[in-house]
């Protein structure tokens, strides 16, 4: 059958594909808009897979908090310019919309589709990279922070009090992990392994120190320990500087907002959020 200009610009407009490939697709289906729609997008997602292995540096991390529960998208892509385009934007709040409506908590088929379509369109290798929901237990609060680059972001829980300082807090706390990156929360979080790494690294250095590897071996192993226990400081959350308070460190920090509101606090589930990872 004959296929007109008007078919063809209607089906560009609605699926993004080249002029000729959408009057390939309405001859191929005999001018059915719905088959050769899906025939264009069977082909674009081919096309999709095809790029995989290209490089996704650039992305968006969006967070949204939906009554008890406040959900995390990271989605993934391969040039700045297409992590600014709105309809791409416009697929992570989608995606937030139907783990909301679903009760989705982790990546699945459906939340890939939704940007599968955008990025069949592009002709650019993406992913959803993340999805995370953390529930909110009653009598807690909880921060958010999304970096100005969406591609670090963070989500605290603090429990014990629902205060506005609580509040203040736990964003504040968002924001230090985006700005410190810490390796782990606590020091029981660390891997033995790690630690163990971190000695050898130590101890080669302090060998190489003619004046230290001169030093008796107790003396040593004290100096070993306090390197230990500094480096530890410096990669736990918990056990850093404060980011608005550098004399105090974060489990402090804590204590003090909590005599401050008259309340026991102790954190709940702390995530940071790293475009990709």
């Amino acid at each position: 059958m004959a296929i007109t200009a008007s078919q063809v610009k209607e089906l560009r407009e609605a699926t993004g594909a080249g002029m000729l490939d959408c009057k390939k697709a309405l001859m191929e289906t005999d001018g059915n808009f719905d088959e050769a729609a899906k025939l264009l997008k069977e082909k674009g997602l081919a096309a999709v897979a095809k790029r995989a292995e290209r490089t996704t540096s650039e992305g968006h991390i969006f967070i949204r908090q939906n009554g008890s529960k406040i959900a995390a998208v990271g989605l993934v892509c391969e040039t700045d310019f297409v992590s600014k385009n709105e309809s791409f934007i416009a697929a992570g709040e989608k995606i937030l919309d139907v783990i909301f409506e679903k009760g989705y908590t982790k990546v699945e088929d459906e939340l890939t589709n939704i940007l599968m379509d955008f990025a069949a369109k592009t002709h650019e290798n993406m992913s959803v990279s993340t999805v995370a929901v953390v529930d909110v237990p009653a009598g807690a609060s909880v921060g958010s922070y999304v970096h100005s680059d969406y591609k670090t972001a963070a989500i605290v829980v603090v429990k014990g009090s629902e205060d506005d300082k609580v509040k203040e807090f736990a964003r504040d706390c968002c924001m230090h992990l985006v700005a410190y990156t810490p390796s782990y929360i606590k020091q029981s979080d660390v891997p033995q392994s790690y630690i163990d790494e971190q000695k050898e690294i130590f101890m080669t250095q302090m060998n190489n120190d003619e004046k230290v590897a001169s030093k008796p071996e107790n003396v040593k192993q004290g100096i070993l320990a306090g390197k230990i226990k500094k480096h530890l400081a410096e990669v736990c959350f918990v056990d850093q500087m404060f980011v608005k308070d550098d004399k105090m460190t974060v489990a402090a920090k804590l204590d003090e907002i909590g005599k401050d509101v008259g309340a026991k606090l102790e954190f709940g589930d702390i995530n940071l959020f790293v475009l990709g990872k």
